[in-house]
């Protein structure tokens, strides 16, 4: 019986720190999406479709930084368009 706890507690306690590990890496990649949205609404949107979009296609964890800077500069580009044309 003492085995059954011991393999019993160190499976929660080892599925536990994946969880957290994997919780704690979603938030560090929403955070990074959101401050390069520097407060701006409708930025802010763009950028969590786009690291949603960047974790469909399977986008590396360390290429993601540079990926989510190339999609903001787009969309900066593309709202300086706009409000060029308007």
């Amino acid at each position: 019986m003492d085995y059954f706890i011991i393999v019993v507690t160190t499976a929660a306690g080892l599925y536990f720190h994946w969880w957290l590990f994997r919780r704690i890496r979603q938030w560090s990649d929403r955070d990074l999406a959101l401050s390069l949205a520097a407060g701006d609404e409708p930025m802010r949107q763009y950028m969590l479709e786009q690291l949603a979009r960047a974790q469909r296609e399977g986008v590396r964890r360390r290429d993601l930084p540079d990926w989510l800077e190339r999609a903001a500069a787009q969309y900066r580009a593309s709202d300086s368009e706009r409000a060029g044309k308007s």
